[in-house]
């Protein structure tokens, strides 16, 4: 096996093997094979269960309101996350079991040059979303500070908030485990009090719309699995990064189980919450939904809270880690130097233009788009891992940048584009339908196309 000549992070020229750390302390993250996890079963359960609350999932169940009956979004809902779960499990199999990240997994099929073009394509809804989520969350302060002290400045909430989520990312994989470990109990509870709050005020209007309405079966049933599926779509790319800190010995089965019903409570309990109080009222900024349909003071406040509190769960793990891993990557930056771009960068995404009412329909297009180019992204990795080294890889390979798998590799390139106008032409259900051509034409061109030989190494 040949010596890598550069490292993980951009540093020495010893081997991946003794570049990993024997022991991991708070903020202490590389690209490096990871020797050290930390997360059990349960805590890995815990982490995903905490990291899953979405208030984009309240807004993708806001914008099936007139196409899908209750049945039909709960039906969809549990589809989607059914499929996310066996979507984790196959493309977190090498996380897993070689302790890699994302971005290093992505080398054997893309090319060292390459793996830039699926780091950006999942960074940049990472940053998009982290900004709505974020804004969110300020705004679920700046009204507690409305209502209790009479200081009402949400841009200041903002800023705070950044720079509050900026310190926990810090501390790395070990402050997110114990984040989302100590939150899960608080968030499931609060779930079940908003649920019962929504069908308590608006059980009437509810009754007499979601239940008697006829939907649909067909393909905006499908595209309703696939936007669910969509806000996790993100996370199916880089679940690496996660993968890579749970301790051995589970099997695919166990691990789809894991992934899918750690998402299943928080995706059903905020779709459903979403989708029945955007067609009771006509709103879909999840501030003012609970503003109105709680009317106990202490308990709006715990509402409120418990909203604010879940974005800091969601985007430490989903929207801080990916993005942050790239610039890992691409720029040969440190862990905290890649964290505070990534957490500076959502200014710049205009959140409080995404939160307005007539933004659902707009996030419903957003996902469906970045979908389409990160199915294709998927497909490409499954195959290689799977099909083409069946299982098993070289990582003295993967960190020789003058290796093998140095540059671009044409094969992965044209089967994205293949995917990714497979995928556009079936807007509503992009995901889904990029990933067989993306798959076969990286399979054929792998295995029948002379430039993309050395790859197969």
């Amino acid at each position: 096996m040949s010596t890598p000549t550069s490292s993980p992070t951009g540093g020495s020229n010893t081997s991946p093997q003794q570049q990993a750390p024997t022991t991991k302390s708070a903020g202490e993250e590389s690209l490096a094979p990871q020797e050290t996890r930390i997360m059990g079963r349960f805590s890995y359960l815990l982490a995903w269960f905490g990291g899953c609350v979405s208030i984009g999932t309240f807004t993708m169940g806001s914008s099936v309101v007139g196409t899908l009956n209750l049945l039909q979004a709960t039906i969809a809902i549990a589809i989607g996350c059914f499929i996310i779960g066996i979507a984790l499990a196959l493309n977190g199999a090498a996380g897993y079991k070689y302790g890699i990240p994302f971005m290093v997994q992505a080398r054997s099929a893309f090319g060292f040059q390459g793996t830039r073009i699926p780091g950006l394509v999942r960074a940049v809804p990472a940053i998009v979303w982290f900004g709505f989520q974020s804004w969110i969350g300020a705004g679920a302060l700046n009204m507690v500070s409305a209502t209790l002290f009479g200081f009402d400045n949400l841009i200041v909430f903002f800023i705070g908030f950044q720079f509050l989520q900026l310190a926990l990312s810090y501390m790395g994989f070990q402050g997110i485990k114990w984040l989302e470990n100590f939150g899960s109990g608080f968030i499931l509870l609060a779930l079940m009090y908003m649920f019962y709050s929504t069908v308590q005020r608006y059980g009437d209007v509810l009754s007499s719309n979601l239940l008697t309405m006829e939907g649909s079966w067909g393909v905006p049933f499908w595209g309703a699995t696939m936007l669910f599926l969509g806000i996790y779509s993100t996370m199916i790319l880089n679940v690496s990064d996660y993968a890579r800190e749970l301790k051995k010995g589970s099997g695919p089965g166990l691990l789809t189980t894991i992934y899918a019903m750690s998402i299943l409570p928080c995706t059903l309990f905020m779709g459903l919450i979403g989708y029945m109080v955007s067609e009771a009222t006509g709103v879909a900024d999840p501030i003012q939904v609970f503003a109105n349909a709680v009317d106990n003071t202490p308990l709006l406040m715990t509402t409120l809270l418990f909203i604010a509190f879940a974005q800091v769960t969601t985007n430490v793990l989903n929207n801080v880690v990916p993005p942050t891993y790239v610039l890992m990557d691409v720029f040969k930056l440190s862990f905290r130097k890649s964290v505070t771009i990534v957490c500076l960068l959502p200014f710049a995404t205009f959140p409080w233009e995404l939160v307005k009412d007539e933004s659902a329909a707009g996030l419903q297009l957003f996902v469906q788009t970045y979908s389409a180019f990160l199915g294709p992204i998927f497909a490409v990795m499954v195959v290689d891992y799977f099909l083409i080294r069946r299982r098993s890889l070289d990582l003295d390979k993967l960190y020789d940048e003058h290796g093998p798998y140095r540059g671009f590799n044409p094969a992965a390139l044209i089967a994205t584009v293949v995917g990714i106008a497979a995928a556009l032409s079936f807007s509503q259900v992009s995901w889904y339908a990029s990933l067989i051509p993306a798959g076969l034409t990286y399979l054929l061109l792998m295995r029948y196309w002379a430039p993309c030989q050395r790859f197969c190494n």
